[in-house]
């Protein structure tokens, strides 16, 4: 089994990676391979975030690697929060937080579409690939539901009248932007062709 260091300590992002890919590879968290490291994330768009936070631990390490960067960008507000989700509502802002800032940047917006885009930058054998995955949606008028984190208590996927975080783990693995990334991810490794081809999108 192939072993990828993820530059990310986000225990959640690591678990739903490991849930999408099945065990296909055996993902390191930074803290479970012993860095200790905050990779700044000063770019613009998600893929040059991406790519300095692989690049980091590849330059590092040494070692193969992916990272991920998402962002919900929501139409009403010109792509808003966008590279900024994490901390929408402030460098140290709690998902509540970030959830109360949005909603009250909606007040009074009648179009609530929204969607979340993940970029995956692998850094395997010395290469660099990346894989997109977008999820549409709308956002609720109001958080609900108790699994999940971020945005999943006002997200809700086109097709379904619940927040991810009403949907629980099962649903969202199926639809998610993550997921879309993550399948692309794992068919590179199962298709060596696909090793030719420096970029996938979904």
């Amino acid at each position: 089994m192939s072993e990828l260091l993820f530059a990310s300590n986000n225990a959640h992002k690591a678990d739903e990676f490991r849930n999408i890919l099945n065990q296909q590879l055996s993902i390191l968290t930074l803290k479970e391979a012993g860095i200790q490291i905050n990779i700044p994330e000063p770019h613009p768009t998600l893929k040059e975030n991406a790519l300095e936070k692989a690049r980091v631990i590849f330059a590092l390490t040494g070692k193969d690697c992916f990272s991920e960067d998402t962002g919900l960008e929501v139409y009403a507000l010109d792509g808003k929060p966008g590279v900024n989700t994490a901390r929408f509502a402030g460098e140290h802002a709690s998902d509540q937080d970030n959830i109360q800032k949005l909603l009250e940047s909606l007040a009074g917006h009648q179009n609530r579409s929204a969607r979340f885009v993940t970029v995956i930058c692998l850094i395997w054998k010395g290469q660099e690939f990346f894989f997109n995955g977008t999820c549409e949606g709308t956002i609720a008028l109001q958080p609900s539901g108790q699994t999940g984190f971020g945005y999943d208590p006002i997200f809700i996927p086109i097709g379904y009248e619940q927040p991810f975080a009403e949907l629980g783990m099962e649903v969202k693995k199926s639809v998610s932007h993550r997921k879309k990334a993550a399948d692309q991810l794992a068919a590179f490794f199962n298709n060596p062709s696909l090793h030719m081809s420096h970029e996938a999108s979904a």
